[in-house]
This record gives C-alpha cells, structure tokens and sequence, in this order.
C-alpha cells in the first residue's frame, strides 16, 4: 500500500486520509488495520476532559507547544458531539488549536456519533494511524460532559480533568462522576477570581484520595502552568510506561469483547428482519395478547436453537 509509506512519513494529507477510511469505510478500515496493527500500541494516551466551558482547546493548544518543546511529537484527537453536518464545535476547535498546528502537532476532530461502542471503535482506530505514523502523545480531548468521558479514561493511560473558576456549582461539578478517573486536576482559567476556593475545593475533596491525584493551575490568558503541566505529562508518561503493558492487554480484551458483541448484533438484527418468530410475537405485543418479557424470551428461545 503506497498509503501506508507516506503514512510511515507522517504526510498530514495521508494521515487525514487514513483517519477518515477509519472512520468511513468499514472495508477499507479493516485491510488498513491488519497493516499497521503490529506497529501501534506504543504511544501514551492522554485524554483531557471536564465540563464545557472548562477551555480545554486553549489549554490543549498551548501545552501541545510546550511538549513539543520537551522533544515530543503530540497528536489531538477532539471528540465532536456535534455532526459532520454542521461542523460549529469542529471549527471552533480548530481555530482555538490553530497556534500549535502551525507548529507541527496534527489536531483532527472525529465525530462521536452517538453511539458509545462507536466513538470506542473509530478512536481507538484513529489513534493506531496517528501511532503509525510517528506521534507520542496523543492527546484525547471530549468536548461535553457524560459517557464519553468515563470512556476516555478507559482508553487513556493518562486522564486529566479540567475545570475553571467561573463554573459557580464547583463542588457539584467536582463530585459529578469524575473524580474517580483523574490523574491530574487541573483549575485553568486561574486568573479568574474564586480560583485558590476552587483549588482548595478540588485537593480537599479528591486530593485525599488513595490515588493521591496531582491538582495544578494553569491560565492560558497569563501564560502560566501551561510548562509545569507539561513537564508533569511528560515525567507521568515515563512513569505510566511501565503499567502500560497490563492496561493495553486489558484494552485489547475490552476491544475484543466489543467487535464480537457487535458481530452479533449486526447478525441478529437481519435475523430478526426476516424472522417469522419475531413477526408472530410483535403482533401479539402489539395487540397485547402478550407482555414484552415473555415475548422477548420466546424469541431468544427460538434464535439460539
């Protein structure tokens, strides 16, 4: 594949190409991925999550300039819940990333589609091309709050949580599921006034815990953090290199396990489009003559004969 030498030299044009067979051509995917699989795996995933609002783009805009700075090659991958159609976070992204593409760090947003087993499949895809083709980290950021971001820590080796002073319900904020899958705490926008509250907030309430996070504070306005935090992702991705072996034959299993439910489930929804049992059965649903658990066990019954 002719690709696949261009995509080696981490041609932008190539890489965009790739990433969109990933996330387009499920054909076309699978021979992509047979031939660059044994050759991933190897890069630290940094997911960056947090409420809307929190300035994740700014802030991932800056620190990809400042790891590049510490001799790393950095890759985003923004996780769009909007849709292709309208494109508004997409380009919002980009125009905040703006700075650190010019300064080689490929940014790309992929849709979320809706779908949990989806986002799933098409970034862990993604993330195999951008690893091909040469970049370490590869930084994961969600736009938005929810499933996506439980997601990401399980795809992540390192997970970073942000949050600003002017979100007002902080604490609420703060104990809305995320503090279990930090490892760094992030207050940004920390010349904003409530900033040291929040701070305190976030150590007395996660700070404790046995994972015994890192909390820092970055501004993106006054240019202040932004080296320290990179640092600690850089000093955390040698230090996480050494678990990273166990967690990435975790998520081959998690992988594993989701493209044979998925099989499935393609299989059976054509079974049931054709399945006489089905039809029988909804019908009597439909009119009542049965309730929707003795239905559905009558037609697994009659699926796994």
């Amino acid at each position: 594949m002719e690709l696949l030498v261009d995509l080696k030299k981490g041609k932008r044009g190539v890489i965009a190409k790739a990433i969109s067979i990933v996330e387009n051509d499920q054909k076309e995917s699978k021979k992509l991925l047979k031939e660059i699989f044994k050759d991933s795996g190897n890069s630290t995933i940094i997911g960056i999550t947090g409420p809307a609002g929190a300035g994740k783009s700014s802030l991932i805009n800056k620190t990809a300039i400042a790891l590049k700075k510490l001799g790393v090659k950095p890759a985003v991958l923004a996780i769009d819940p909007t849709s292709h159609v309208t494109g508004g976070a997409i380009l919002g992204d980009r125009v905040r990333m703006s700075e650190s593409t010019d300064s080689g760090t490929y940014i790309r947003s992929i849709a979320s589609r809706g779908a949990t087993g989806a986002v799933s499949r098409s970034l862990r895809n993604s993330i195999r091309v951008l690893e091909y083709a040469g970049f370490n980290p590869i930084i994961i950021e969600s736009v938005g709050a929810g499933q996506t971001e439980v997601e990401i820590s399980n795809i992540a080796d390192i997970t970073v949580v942000v949050f600003n002073p002017n979100t007002g319900d902080s604490i609420q904020t703060i104990k809305s599921g995320l503090t279990e899958i930090g490892d760094i705490y992030l207050v940004n926008k920390s010349d904003l006034a409530g900033t040291n509250q929040l701070f305190d907030a976030v150590r007395d309430f996660i700070g404790d815990s046995e994972r015994n996070p890192i909390i820092l504070k970055t501004s993106v306005k006054k240019n202040s953090g932004i080296t320290v935090f990179a640092k600690t992702l850089k000093d955390m991705m040698v230090l996480k290199k050494k678990h990273q072996k166990d967690k990435s034959l975790e998520r081959l299993e998690v992988e594993l396990k989701d493209i044979v439910l998925n099989n499935i489930k393609e299989k059976i929804d054509d079974m049931l489009d054709s399945d006489k049992t089905f039809s029988k059965y909804l019908k009597k649903l439909q009119s009542k003559d049965i309730d929707p658990f003795e239905a559905g066990d009558k037609i697994t019954k009659s699926l796994l004969k």
